[in-house]
């Protein structure tokens, strides 16, 4: 007769709804920012870096389509929005279109 040992189980605890509402908002946070950053290098990378870039700013209006803003000063008291583009992404975050047409001015 062998004795076998019974392998303690891992219980599995799930976690509470709104944790779990947190994680995914959490999540969805990040993916949205990496995007954001994606779209922000393709622009600059496409329109040249500005003599005094200040910040980009990407912002979804809906489904694939983006208002991104290319602000330039001295600082953030005197700062100007030097480019202004509407764009269309695809899935994997390239750009897919762009009104106007991004043109490399730098």
């Amino acid at each position: 007769m062998t004795v076998e040992r019974a392998k303690p189980r891992r219980q599995m605890h799930s976690l509470p709804m709104t944790m779990q509402r947190d994680l995914h908002a959490a999540l969805e946070r990040h993916k949205q920012e990496a995007l954001n950053a994606l779209i922000s290098e393709q622009v600059i990378h496409t329109l040249g870096e500005p003599a005094s870039l200040l910040k980009v700013s990407v912002r979804p209006l809906w489904a694939d389509v983006y208002r991104v803003n290319v602000f330039v000063g001295p600082d953030a008291v005197s700062a100007r929005i030097a480019n202004s583009f509407f764009l269309n992404v695809d899935g994997d975050g390239k750009i897919a279109a762009s009104t106007p047409r991004i043109t490399r001015p730098y």
